[in-house]
């Protein structure tokens, strides 16, 4: 099968990315504050019955990640879903899908690299927060500028440290909860203070839309399909290992944090310590807060480190395919599009000033975020659909089972989401700027590109090395 033109234009950049460092940076992009600090609030709506919350959020992340995985092997291109969604539903849904993302990972690296100030103002309370957010900004720029090899080297071991962490939570955890050297805790903490379903299924299913921004960065892996080394091999098993893995440590740590403390220490609407702290200084740990702070800031830094290796491949998608200045498509020597990593740097900056001056309206654009993942995965279902009627004699390594029930289930699991979260007062405030976000670029699609042909014979005949 040979790739049309618009595929073809992202051609240039370099496969340097092994099937171990696709893995873990997928896992690196996931596991971040929405597990260490967003389990709280998760906790507080659904009790110990948070556990299905999460079962629910990892069944529909594992079939988006089937849908997505099959896509990204039969086209591995930088500008995945977004690409994918121009392919089969039109040029402005390709539009759309990678604007409203480059914005929702924008919003989000500016939330992080403000979170990473206040944890390192947990050691040195004299320096200016905006000295720390500046030093790791230009640090983790220099790092995507190198080399996608650089960059995949360097995530890989973030990655590491917050896997290595959550590991040695599960074993103590579980030496703790069985008596291993210590009186055991049991499972007792499952079913006290209200039972296991202490807010019935609505306090599940609210947990749920906590639990679902748990799972964002996944989708990283089929970003990186345009990079990897061997796509039809790498793509496939990545997703496999990363997809278990992660399941096992959202549900395990979970499972392990609600036994051993009970739901109504950990759980919140507003969460001001991570439940993960509370438990290691019921393991008696010496220094467990400082023991967290340090990993929830390798978190922090991981996922600013992939989220802006994100932004930069949407814009340069764009680039390539004539929705952006011809110049972001530019690619250097080292395989790197540093024009279009510079300007997703910009749009960090503008993030964190709005952050440091006007928290009110970073909260605000959070929205965005929160609106446009959803709005992505929804695409992604939809987008599988078209695709695999028209590929279904296609040779491919990777196939998703059970079509069309896989893209239906996540499809209507999604929208049930979004459904609620316009019906419930601590989550439609992402309607009210995510939504509007939406229709604006496809009004701006509308009349600056959808009266004319998207110049795609003329993006993809540009070789910009």
């Amino acid at each position: 099968m040979n790739d049309d033109a618009v595929f073809e234009r992202e051609s240039g950049l370099q496969r340097q990315l092994s099937t171990g460092q696709l893995t873990m940076i997928a896992i690196g992009g996931a596991i971040g504050t929405g597990l260490f600090m967003g389990s709280g609030i998760a906790i507080g709506y659904a009790g110990p019955a948070v556990l299905i919350s999460f079962a629910i959020a990892a069944l529909i992340a594992f079939l988006m990640m089937l849908s997505l995985s099959e896509m990204a092997v039969a086209h591995p291109t930088a500008g995945s879903f977004g690409v994918y969604a121009e392919k089969y539903l039109g040029s402005w849904a390709g539009f759309v899908v990678r604007y409203t993302y480059w914005a929702a990972q924008v919003i989000a690296i500016g939330g992080e690299a403000t979170a990473v100030a206040i944890y390192m103002h947990y050691w040195f309370h004299g320096i200016p927060k905006w000295i720390w957010i500046a030093a790791f900004a230009i640090a983790l720029v220099y790092v995507n500028a190198r080399s996608v090899g650089n960059f995949g080297r360097f995530e890989y071991w973030f990655a590491m440290i917050k896997v290595v962490a959550i590991v040695l939570f599960i074993i103590l955890g579980l030496a703790v909860v069985f008596g291993i050297g210590a009186p055991a805790s049991g499972f007792s903490n499952l079913t006290s203070h209200h039972g296991f379903m202490p807010n019935g299924f609505h306090g599940v299913w609210m947990a749920v839309l906590m639990a679902i921004f748990s799972f964002y960065g996944v989708e990283v892996v089929a970003v990186t399909s345009g990079e990897a080394k061997d796509p039809n091999k790498a793509i496939p098993r990545s997703m496999r290992a990363m997809v278990v893995r992660l399941i096992l440590f959202y549900l395990l740590s979970l499972f392990i944090m609600l036994s051993v403390i009970p739901w109504t220490q950990t759980g919140a609407k507003v969460v001001s310590e991570s439940p993960f702290v509370l438990v290691f200084a019921k393991l008696g740990i010496p220094a467990a807060a400082g023991i967290m702070n340090f990993v929830v800031l390798t978190a922090a830094l991981s996922s600013m480190n992939t989220n802006l290796y994100l932004c930069t491949r949407m814009i340069f998608s764009l680039s390539r395919g004539g929705y952006a200045p011809k110049s972001l498509g530019y690619i250097s020597k080292t395989g790197v599009p540093v024009r279009a990593l510079l300007v997703s740097s910009a749009g960090l900056l503008i993030a964190i000033i709005l952050n440091v001056f006007t928290p009110t309206a970073f909260n605000d654009l959070f929205g965005i975020a929160i609106f446009g993942g959803i709005f992505v995965w929804l695409m992604i279902f939809i987008t599988f659909m078209r695709f695999r009627p028209q590929s279904k004699n296609w040779s491919l390594s990777f196939r998703a089972p059970l079509f069309p029930v896989v893209p239906i289930v996540g499809a209507l699991l999604l929208a049930a989401i979004l459904i609620t979260m316009a019906t419930s007062p601590d989550w439609v405030s992402a309607w009210y700027y995510g939504a509007p976000f939406i229709v604006i670029c496809g009004i701006v699609y509308y009349f600056v590109w959808g009266r004319k042909k998207t110049p795609v014979s003329e993006a993809a005949s540009t070789n910009m090395n």
